[in-house]
């Protein structure tokens, strides 16, 4: 099945360089989140993200709504903690996309 994308919206969230570095490193989450205590499995939990870019938590979850919103991540809620994965599938899309159309 596909899904639909909004190429704005994608385009939006990767103007950011933070964003960018965020789906940079949940590419590779062991090599950037090895010290998370919950699986990877589940995602990377988005206080992880707030510590590795060094930034407030209110602006980073901002970053991660741009991202979430644009369909480049999933959210996975477990307890209080949100955990954040690529949407790979969405990302190819959009590479495809972007293939053909420029």
């Amino acid at each position: 099945m596909t899904t639909s994308i909004d190429i704005d919206a994608i385009h939006k969230a990767l103007a950011n360089p933070v964003r960018r570095q965020i789906l940079s490193w949940l590419k590779e989450p062991d090599a950037w989140f090895s010290e998370q205590i919950a699986p990877l499995s589940l995602g990377v939990c988005a206080g992880m993200i707030d510590k590795q870019t060094g930034l407030s938590q209110s602006t980073v979850s901002g970053h991660l709504a741009t991202l979430q919103k644009a369909g480049l991540v999933t959210v996975q809620r477990v307890g209080q903690w949100n955990f954040f994965k690529r949407n790979e599938e969405v990302i190819l899309q959009f590479i495809e996309h972007e293939r053909n159309t420029l």
